[in-house]
């Protein structure tokens, strides 16, 4: 993509090399460094660094925060933005819920890290509009693949790390190293102390945990319509309450808490304040229903499923889930594992199949159930959704697991509109009405 340049010899700039004519420059990097002669060749009228164009948009000022792990980033870099905003700063956000600049949605859903030279024009957009913080999820597949090139962080955050992306990185041990990587260097850091598969370095390195000693410590929590706990940092001691649910949301909040404390000048009290208005992110433990109780969530992996489902372990669990097709398939018999250890009624169905065979994905799930009985295997996810609802019975709660906001089943190359959040309002509706 072209992005326009004002005051420049050249008027655009990209990191495209087909895109690449008198009037556009080319944005050199690590990433696209074998198609710098056909840039050349095409004509582009100044190669750049990405030094270089940081300087053109003037935006060494701006703080950027950058989250990673395997869950919790959205969630965790949404706290922080929405508790930036309630204490009046100036701040932008950009990750799989799309890029927002103070309050203002700017663009929708896109890849958790975009490439370099969209993040470079996003931080022009967002100095354009006065912020002083800049918020972004951080991908393995980006920290591989060097989409974060050149990027001076504030703060790096890490959440957690369990198994995901091994059909991309080859093994856990590829995947641990990829994202210890960006912990290696001097900048300031927050890491959980109770994740700890992780290494890094311990120079400006500041901790959080519920379990063991940290820079910062639950000290007691309820988790009774909502959270609400005691965080310690140092000598300071501090309430709180977020209507959000589950026990890892905990580790959430505390991250956004403990990274808000780091950036700012704000007191811990101020700050605990705000984390009321934080309600969590669509698709994350978004509650549909409350009678029938009828939650979504995005958990795709085993760790993921775990935390979701151990946090309502006091209910009697109904779950409706699957795995993605043409992904880490050695996570689909753990899932099938944890769903048999948590949940009365298993319902299993599509879930971005791609171009995998549907009933396979679900048979290898299958393969981590003990009792068979639990087990209904309905290809249509629709028609696993109603048939899940229309089971229920009083005091269970149904889990919706794997797809959380999106809106989309990838079938076959094909992405057709689905959106499990409005198939339950659809089907309950309908029961009303009949």
């Amino acid at each position: 993509m072209k992005y326009k340049i004002k005051n420049q010899i050249y008027k655009f700039v990209t990191a495209n090399s087909s895109e690449c004519d008198k009037d556009t420059a080319f944005l050199h990097t690590r990433q696209n460094h074998k198609y710098l002669q056909d840039a050349k060749k095409n004509g582009a009228c100044q190669i750049l660094t990405v030094e270089e164009l940081k300087k053109v948009y003037e935006i060494e000022d701006i703080k950027i925060i950058g989250i990673t792990g395997t869950n919790g980033k959205t969630t965790t870099a949404a706290a922080i933005y929405s508790m930036l905003l309630d204490l009046g700063e100036k701040v932008a956000f950009v990750g799989t819920r799309g890029f927002f600049i103070n309050e203002d949605r700017v663009e929708g859903k896109t890849l958790t890290t975009k490439p370099i030279v969209d993040t470079l024009h996003n931080l022009f957009l967002a100095k354009e509009r006065g912020c002083k913080y800049f918020i972004m999820e951080v991908s393995s597949h980006a920290i591989s693949q060097d989409r974060i090139e050149g990027l001076n962080f504030a703060l790096k955050v890490f959440t957690n790390i369990t198994q995901d992306h091994l059909d991309y990185h080859g093994s856990f041990e590829e995947y641990m190293r990829v994202k210890s990587s960006f912990f290696s260097d001097d900048t300031l850091k927050l890491i959980n102390r109770d994740a700890k598969k992780i290494e890094f370095n311990p120079k400006n390195c500041y901790t959080y945990a519920l379990e063991v000693p940290a820079s910062f410590n639950i000290i007691a929590y309820s988790m009774n319509d909502g959270l609400t706990a005691a965080i310690k940092h140092f000598e300071f001691q501090e309430p709180f309450y977020t209507p959000m649910h589950g026990f890892f949301n905990l580790y959430n909040i505390t991250a956004a808490i403990a990274s808000v404390k780091l950036l700012t000048n704000h007191s811990l009290a101020e700050i605990c304040e705000v984390c009321q208005n934080f309600a969590g992110v669509s698709g994350r433990m978004e509650v549909v229903s409350e009678r029938p109780l009828v939650i979504v969530d995005f958990a795709h992996t085993p760790d993921g499923m775990d935390k979701v489902l151990d946090s309502i372990k006091d209910k009697s669990i109904s779950v409706v889930f699957g795995a993605g097709g043409d992904r880490d398939a050695s996570k689909r018999i753990m899932m099938g594992r944890i769903a048999n250890r948590y949940a009365k009624k298993i319902y299993l169905t599509n879930d971005n199949p791609r171009s995998e065979d549907p009933l396979k994905i679900l048979e290898e799930i299958d393969n981590g159930i003990v009792d068979k009985s639990k087990v209904t295997i309905l290809l249509d996810r629709e028609e696993s959704i109603r048939v899940a609802v229309d089971e229920l019975e009083e005091g269970e709660v149904l889990m919706i697991l794997g797809k959380g906001d999106e809106e989309f089943q990838e079938i076959r190359s094909k992405f057709i509109p689905f959106d499990d959040r409005v198939v339950v309002k659809a089907i309950l509706k309908e029961k009303i009405n009949i």
